[in-house]
Parts: C-alpha cells; structure tokens; sequence
C-alpha cells in the first residue's frame, strides 16, 4: 500500500477520531463550544487529504483509486457535513445520554421525500468531487497517469444514477412503517 493509501486510512480514523471526540466532549462533559469546535475539525481532515494527493501527483505519481478518493471525501464533507453530524447528534443523545426524544423512523411519502433529498445531494456531491476530480485530471495533464481519476468519474456517476433511481421507487412503493 502507497502513502496515499495510509494516508486515507489515518484520515479516515482521523475523522472518526474527531466526531466521536465531539460528541463525548458535547454531551458527556457539557462542553458545547470546545465538542462543536472538534466537530468542526473534521474538514480539515479531508484538506490534509487533499494536500497530501495533490503532492503525490504533483510530485510525478499516476493516479491511483486512492488519489481519486479525496475530492470524494472532500465534496461528500461539504455536502452531507451538517445533516452526518445532526444525525450523530440524535443517536448520540438518545442512545448513550438516554435523553431526547427517539430518532424517528420515516415512512411512506416522509421517507421517499427524504430520501430524494438525500439523492439530490448526492448528485451536488458529484458535481463538487467531479470538478475537483476534472481539476486534478487538467492539471496533470496525462492521460496515461489520469485513468483512475476518469474511472472514479465514471463509476460514482452510475452509483448516483443507481441512488436517484431508488430513491424514485419510494415514490411508486412507499416505505412501510
């Protein structure tokens, strides 16, 4: 495994690392700012990320899955940040505080227009990481060292493709309570 994949895996406890820091910090010691300000940190997880990619290809390397996973990372913080961490939140309070009210199962046209919502983000998400991925394969310049960078385009656009199209069938099967 390349320093890049490394780099994923400790950002990706790296992220992990904040948002459960956050979380404790919030709620178990009462500390609001100093757990929302771990929380915040979290972004600048995916930056060092990035960082550390742009470098590598900077640097002379070919496009591996791995350099492609940044702008995902990235774009996928921007898009679903908010809602990831209000999701947290919730369960957090209600499973380990045993305070608040249940996080609410949804169903039926609840759960089809929540899941559009979600889709929709999902293709904004795609437009973010997909400029970012098309940045990273013009300033390389080389498509013989840009071909997994086109293959992650490619691939993550099925997958939203895939996610809106489920997302649909709740509309025409309703979720059930």
């Amino acid at each position: 495994m390349n320093f890049v994949a490394w780099t994923i895996v400790a950002c990706e406890i790296g992220f992990w690392i904040f948002i459960i820091s956050g979380l404790v910090t919030r709620y178990i010691f009462n500390q609001k700012r100093i757990g929302l300000f771990l929380l915040a940190m979290t972004p600048l997880v995916d930056v060092a990320l990035l960082i550390v990619t742009s470098i590598d290809i900077y640097s002379g390397a070919t496009a591996t899955i791995a350099h492609s996973i940044a702008p995902l990372y990235i774009a996928i913080s921007v898009v679903y940040g908010k809602s990831m961490i209000r999701w947290a939140d919730e369960r957090f309070l209600y499973y380990v505080k045993r305070q608040g009210p249940k996080p609410e199962r949804k169903a039926g046209m609840d759960y089809a227009i929540h899941s559009m919502k979600g889709s929709l983000l999902h293709v904004l998400a795609y437009v973010i990481g997909g400029a970012m991925l098309l940045g990273m394969i013009l300033c390389i310049g080389d498509s013989g060292k840009t071909a997994e960078l086109w293959n992650t385009l490619k691939y993550w656009g099925i997958i939203v493709l895939i996610d809106n199209g489920i997302s649909v069938t709740y509309f025409i099967w309703p979720r059930k309570a």
